[in-house]
């Protein structure tokens, strides 16, 4: 354990900010080419190099004159005027207005000589020419209004003159700003420098999606490295991925000293904590500086902070070394320290402004406890219940491991390290990820299951957890859902109204052709036959506890006993296919799953039983818009449910629901609501 490194005196969160200042990941500026120049930020100022526009041109259809032949000019005693020709826009006027005369002109073409304002055509008639029956074939424009001396005209400079200041240092161009440097003439931009930032993830497990996971070896795809990269480009960088460096000091210092020469900034995630396979503090300490190791924040304790040394070859325009910081490998651990830490010094390299904020007031839907003394930034979602209310805060953290937890979440709450429990409607201030976060229109909890999938795609932005029936009914007890999904037997009584529902050929999905004859839940328990399992939490799961409480009182067992004979009857998996997937791996020769999922992955199936699958509504939020468009789509009003222990009937499902079961193997519509 000699080699074995521990956490240093936690950083606080002040300290991790000012060691991450002291770093130097500015960029030298670069001019680029203005077609690529959106959103870049301006590194000097640009000034007009000519006058915008560059003569003076008319602002409208009608007729250049010298707006002293149209004094006293009016609708009952119009001014007449010769017409000596016409001026477009792109062309050199030909012409001269003299004295009498006018020249018809086009918006935007150049003033001619002589001509001082412009009438518009509107205010004007044709009274001369062959057209006019005078005879004598020459034009002449009856001017009925008088007009000043430029009048309708945009004389040179006025958007812009020549040597005036256009934009300065520090503007971030957009095609407003874009549209102006065009008409300046200007084709290339001097802009602040993208820092580039080199992004490595480490760990002998780590996969790049698209590449042939082994999930026997305990692989799992590399999160990190796409995640991070994503967040730098948001926040103005410019990412660099690196192949992923295993466990081992040589490759792990070979990688991270070729990034410290081609970037301003390394990224790596994983091997930060305290560990005899974390060697990347190390390779910080042999060929940099070590600022800092471990911060007071959860998620995210396991974080570094340094500087690499670049080598002798390394660019010198550069500079001597690169920044460095080391991410917690968790997903979730590592975005909340790139989002709270890191990416501020990115915008802040790349010239960017810190981005709008967005915070809003909530209330917390249920009890949190948390007392480990440091600072929590703890993911959350929002519901809005449109009552007048502040918004429901609920906690969606699974843990740092689980990526789900960065799309189920809508913000964060930071909790003080002093906070040890935040009460149920305590007010709350969550910072939302982005100013555009938009709160689910609905919020369900509860059972997994492919017929409910579809059906939530019926509905308008909804946000389904599937934690669970047992689950499920217990955070519709605790009143933050407006829906939960419940199949199978319960033990819990929740005041709630059934809005629908439908029924499930559940049962062991065995391979293909049934090669071991299984017939039924006795074999597993008599055989030697591997069994994956779901969690007690789930709907399927009840029913194979209470069909193997049935076995038990037949041949007058003790249920524990025979659980115990079934070889993995604890080993679970989670979600509704993932049973099925361990029997098509040859991992298990039955799996707990539906007649839908074995016939979809092609399996054989036995059947158990058939189970009732019911959505549930709080009573008070019977009446949401949302919960009645669910209920339609089941083919119930939003206030006609029934009690969760009633065993009310429903006659008809909605077209919606129809549709999704008919295509099914093993599903069914209810014809009663079976809580």
């Amino acid at each position: 354990m000699s080699d074995r490194k521990e956490f240093r005196d936690l950083a606080t969160p002040e300290a991790a900010r000012e060691a991450i200042a002291s770093l130097d990941l500015s960029p030298a500026p670069e001019t680029v080419p203005l077609r690529e120049a959106r959103g870049r930020v301006l590194a000097e100022r640009v000034d007009a190099a000519v006058d915008v526009p560059g003569f003076d041109r008319a602002s409208m259809d009608g007729y250049a004159v010298r707006a002293r032949d149209t004094f006293g000019a009016d609708e009952a005693d119009p001014a007449e005027l010769d017409l000596v020709g016409a001026v477009h826009a792109g062309a050199e006027p030909d012409v001269t207005v003299e004295p009498g005369t006018c020249a018809e002109i086009s918006t935007g073409a150049v003033m001619p000589d002589g001509a001082d304002a412009v009438v518009m055509v509107e205010r004007t008639d044709e009274v001369g020419g062959d057209d006019a029956g005078d005879g004598d074939g020459s034009a002449r424009i009856a001017v009925r209004t008088s007009v000043a001396p430029g009048d309708h005209v945009m004389p040179a400079g006025t958007d812009i003159a020549a040597g005036a200041r256009a934009l300065g240092p520090g503007t971030r161009l957009t095609p407003r700003e874009i549209g102006l440097l065009s008409a300046l003439g200007v084709d290339e931009v001097p802009v602040e420098g993208r820092p580039r930032v080199g992004i490595v993830s480490t760990g002998d497990e780590l996969v790049r999606p698209g590449e042939e996971l082994d999930p026997e070896r305990g692989e799992i795809y590399d999160v990190n490295s796409t995640t991070i990269a994503a967040g730098v480009e948001e926040a103005g960088g410019e990412p660099v991925l690196y192949p992923h460096a295993g466990d081992d000091y040589a490759e792990m210092e070979r990688l991270l000293r070729r990034a410290a020469d081609e970037c301003d900034l390394v990224l790596s995630s994983g091997s930060t904590s305290a560990s005899a396979v974390d060697v990347i503090y190390r390779v910080i300490e042999a060929r940099g500086e070590l600022l800092l190791h471990g911060v007071a924040v959860k998620p995210g304790k396991p974080m570094l902070v340094g500087r690499l040394d670049r080598t002798d070859g390394a660019d010198d325009s550069r500079g001597a070394e690169s920044a460095y910081i080391g991410l917690p490998g968790y997903p979730v651990s590592a975005l909340t320290i790139f989002r709270t830490f890191v990416a501020p010094a990115i915008r802040e390299a790349a010239g960017r402004d810190e981005p709008a904020t967005a915070t809003v007031e909530g209330r917390m839907g249920v009890g949190e406890r948390y007392g480990e003394g440091r600072l929590r930034l703890m993911p959350v979602g929002l519901l809005d219940l449109d009552d007048g209310n502040r918004p429901l805060v609920y906690p969606v953290d699974k843990g740092s491991g689980a990526t789900t937890s960065l799309v189920e979440a809508d913000g964060v709450v930071a909790v003080d390290p002093d906070t040890e429990y935040l009460d149920a409607g305590e007010t709350v201030s969550v910072d939302l990820f982005s100013p555009d976060v938009r709160p689910p229109t609905l919020l369900g909890v509860g059972e997994d299951d492919p017929a409910l999938n579809r059906l939530l795609d019926r509905l308008a932005n909804p946000r389904y957890l599937a934690v669970g029936s047992r689950e499920g009914l217990r955070r519709l007890r605790d009143g933050v859902p407006d829906v939960a999904v419940t199949a199978g037997p319960t033990d819990r009584d929740v005041d709630a109204a059934v809005l629908g529902g439908w029924t499930r050929e559940w049962g062991l999905v065995v391979p293909e052709g049934n090669p071991d004859d299984v017939s039924g839940l006795a074999d597993l328990v008599d055989r030697d036959l591997r069994l994956r399992n779901r969690p007690t939490v789930s709907g399927l799961r009840r029913s194979l506890d209470a069909a193997l409480d049935d076995l038990a009182n037949d041949r007058d067992a003790d249920r524990r006993d025979l659980a115990e004979r079934i070889d993995g009857y604890e080993r679970t998996a989670k979600a509704f296919e993932s049973p099925v997937r361990a029997v098509v791996a040859g991992d298990a020769d039955a799996g707990l799953g539906l007649r839908e999922t074995a016939e979809r992955l092609g399996c054989d199936f036995v059947s158990l039983g058939e189970q009732s699958v019911a959505v549930r509504a709080a009573p008070d939020r019977a009446d949401r818009e949302p919960v009645a468009a669910l209920a339609a789509a089941l083919g119930t009003g939003a206030g006609d449910g029934a009690d969760a222990d009633d065993d009310a009937a429903v006659d008809e499902a909605g077209p919606a629901l129809d549709a999704i079961l008919a295509d099914r193997p093993g599903y069914s519509r209810n014809s009663r609501n079976e809580p």
